[in-house]
């Protein structure tokens, strides 16, 4: 039996009881925490919003429920990143019987390439050219303004009566990003290029380190479900040590003990925690899009400027 029938028939045999959504608000779903965060902030009190990768979940490990499901199937609203971040979405669509409109938060972003292992990328979205595309676009603000646009969007098209406040409510949320790209692009602009190189545990910060004029350089690739040889972890203790580079973190969806093995053998401390794929929970440092950004920040200055 294929998965796709496998995840149909639990469908089945879970039933339609207990009903995911109230009936009062907009039934949304999103793919992972940050566009849960992003949906809610939009929607504020027209929507219910269901996150199927919840805080400190990996989207790109995931394995869809019968219950997730269920609640895709009620929605009339899915809002997910595209780039094949979600290799898991077809399937689950599909088996859901869901019918909404569908939110790609990533349309109108320019993509950038990702030119790593082929292993590591033959669940990504491919250009024309059959480069793989690095679907973590949400780590650049300019790119957060993007998706709430197309959040606003989407959101008024199924619900145009309330469209006026979730216009209102990204607009204001636009306002924050312009506002923390203004303050990134001044602060690490302060910073000597030699002090602008980070190792992370996978390489979840292109889009960032694009933005900011900031390296990173990753052992797990692109993928957190990529192994890692230890020719390449040989290959970063090299670099670490030949560039002298003083910035190792860990990130709240990985495993911390490849970073570790690294700051061993280079002497180098990992510093904090910084938040890729996912939000933290909410009594944690990055419940929301916006203190995640706040977060990291506050954890590569620290580190990178010595202080």
């Amino acid at each position: 039996m294929t998965a796709s029938r496998i995840l149909m028939a639990a469908v089945l045999a879970a039933g339609l009881a207990s009903p995911a959504f109230a009936a009062d608000k907009l039934k949304v779903v999103a793919s992972f925490s940050v566009l849960g965060d992003l949906a809610q902030e939009v929607g504020g009190d027209h929507v219910q919003v269901v996150t199927l990768v919840g805080p400190n979940g990996d989207a790109h490990m995931f394995e869809p429920s019968p219950t997730d499901a269920k609640a895709l199937g009620s929605a009339a609203v899915l809002v997910e990143n595209g780039l094949g971040l979600e290799h898991w979405l077809e399937r689950l669509v599909s088996v859901s019987g869901f019918k909404g409109e569908t939110v790609v938060a990533t349309k109108g972003v320019k993509p950038r390439v990702w030119t790593g292992d082929a292993d590591e990328a033959a669940e990504l979205a491919h250009d024309a050219s059959g480069k793989a595309l690095d679907p973590h676009a949400w780590q650049d603000p300019k790119n957060g303004i993007l998706y709430v646009k197309n959040i606003v969007a989407g959101l008024s098209t199924a619900d145009p009566a309330n469209a006026a406040d979730y216009a209102k409510n990204g607009a204001a949320l636009e306002a924050q990003l312009a506002v923390i790209d203004k303050r990134l692009a001044a602060e690490f602009g302060k910073l000597p290029e030699a002090r602008r190189r980070i190792v992370t545990s996978h390489d979840a910060f292109g889009y960032f380190g694009a933005a900011y004029d900031v390296k990173f350089i990753a052992p797990e690739g692109l993928s957190t479900e990529s192994d890692v040889s230890a020719a390449a972890i040989a290959k970063i203790i090299r670099q670490i040590k030949d560039e002298k580079i003083t910035a190792l973190f860990v990130e709240n969806i990985s495993d911390p003990r490849l970073l570790d093995q690294i700051a061993r053998e280079t002497g180098v401390k990992v510093g904090g925690e910084l938040f890729s794929d996912a939000l933290s929970p909410a009594d944690g440092p990055a419940p929301t899009y916006v203190k995640m950004f706040e977060n990291n920040e506050g954890q590569l200055l620290s580190a990178i400027s010595g202080s």
